[in-house]
């Protein structure tokens, strides 16, 4: 399933500007060690889930960057927030990528 609005010529559409997410609990305990483990798993697994893994390399460096270094990273790449906070985000031919708050760093 695509993006809504994805098929929209890039003058038409209104561009998101990222934002931090908002705070999130994890539903046990982790300690540092394992949320860094939990991020490692699933970057690594992401290009698995579909899309382009320029896309998901993009999405990744923007997700360890800051918020203006971020914006730079996708505009470049040109991925499409369907989410501020990265959350949902598409690529310029509409698939869908699905990010996880726990990896964004922002």
């Amino acid at each position: 399933m695509g993006c809504s609005g994805s098929s929209l010529n890039k003058q038409d559409r209104t561009v998101k500007k990222i934002r931090k997410p908002k705070p999130w609990k994890f539903p046990r305990p982790v300690t540092w060690n394992q949320l860094v483990q939990m991020r490692d798993e699933f970057w690594d697994t992401a290009p698995h889930h579909g899309g382009k893994k320029e896309i998901w390399d993009a999405i990744h460096a923007a997700a360890e960057a800051d918020t203006e270094l971020a914006q730079a990273i996708l505009d470049s790449a040109g991925v499409i927030l369907h989410k501020p906070d990265m959350t949902v985000c598409c690529d310029e031919r509409g698939t869908k990528y699905e990010i996880p708050r726990l990896v964004i760093s922002l």
